[in-house]
């Protein structure tokens, strides 16, 4: 469903929009090969500092989009739209921004629109800098559509997340990060860091220095935080499996991630 709603929203923009896609489908997108599916999220997180760098001509275009596609603006957020297509269940998209002129987690509106704009997150913005075009395919209206979107890559998926774990420390976060280390097409925690270090090596400087000795706090042994809710989530998911083998895997994982990257759990 919410790949659904992704694909009817890039149809009505009508060309391969500037924002880049950041959560919900993209850990699933990043580990196609893992024997066990990520936990799946309705929810489309959408990076928007592209569109904002185009100008309010842009921000215009992609609120008509939405009007068009079907969707309506939370009574409570500007960055946060409801799919109301999408039968029994809430899909929303929420759009992400992260200016430096901004304070994190203020509301940006955007020019020229009546009801669209972004929260400020810190981290989001790795995904503006490094992401790919992938094809997305879906029923609208009896007919099957292929829309082309920007995607972030692992290492600017990882560096989000990362933040948003330090920011919220909530379970999904913590449990998203190992699945996506552990578990991603490209090789898993030893290429995660590797590529995180090639791309963003200059970036591992301030806040985002702190997140990542967050994240080796959270999985420093199996009773931290961070390894208990990867084991929980799994476990949650995928009963068969053992806890305590999959909080030795989230351990020995994000080590292995953070030694690329020169920070010691």
């Amino acid at each position: 469903m919410a790949e659904a709603a992704l694909v009817r929203l890039v149809a009505a923009y009508g060309e391969t929009p500037e924002f880049v896609l950041l959560g919900g489908l993209v850990p699933d997108l990043l580990c196609t090969g893992a024997a066990h599916q990520h936990v799946g999220t309705t929810d489309v997180d959408i990076q928007v500092d592209l569109e904002i760098q185009s100008g309010s001509a842009n921000a215009t275009h992609l609120e008509r989009a939405l009007e068009q596609s079907g969707f309506s603006p939370s009574s409570e957020y500007v960055w946060r739209w409801v799919d109301g297509m999408a039968p029994g269940a809430v899909v929303k998209i929420e759009f992400l921004a992260d200016l430096e002129d901004a304070p994190n987690e203020a509301t940006v509106n955007f020019d020229g629109c009546l009801t669209l704009g972004a929260v400020n997150l810190r981290g989001t913005g790795f995904a503006a800098q490094d992401w790919r075009l992938r094809s997305f395919t879906a029923e609208i209206e009896d007919r099957s559509a292929t829309v082309e979107v920007r995607v972030a890559t692992l290492p600017a998926y990882l560096l989000a997340k990362i933040h948003a774990a330090y920011g919220r420390a909530a379970t999904k976060d913590w449990h998203d990060v190992a699945y996506v280390v552990l578990h991603n097409d490209d090789g898993g925690p030893d290429v995660a860091g590797e590529q995180v270090q090639t791309v963003f090596g200059h970036h591992l400087v301030g806040q985002t220095r702190t997140a990542l000795g967050e994240l080796a706090a959270n999985f420093e042994h199996v009773g931290a935080q961070g390894s208990i809710a990867y084991a929980q989530t799994m476990t949650d998911l995928y009963p068969d499996l053992d806890a305590d083998i999959l909080a030795n895997d989230a351990v020995a994982g994000i080590a292995a991630f953070l030694g690329r990257l020169r920070i010691k759990p």
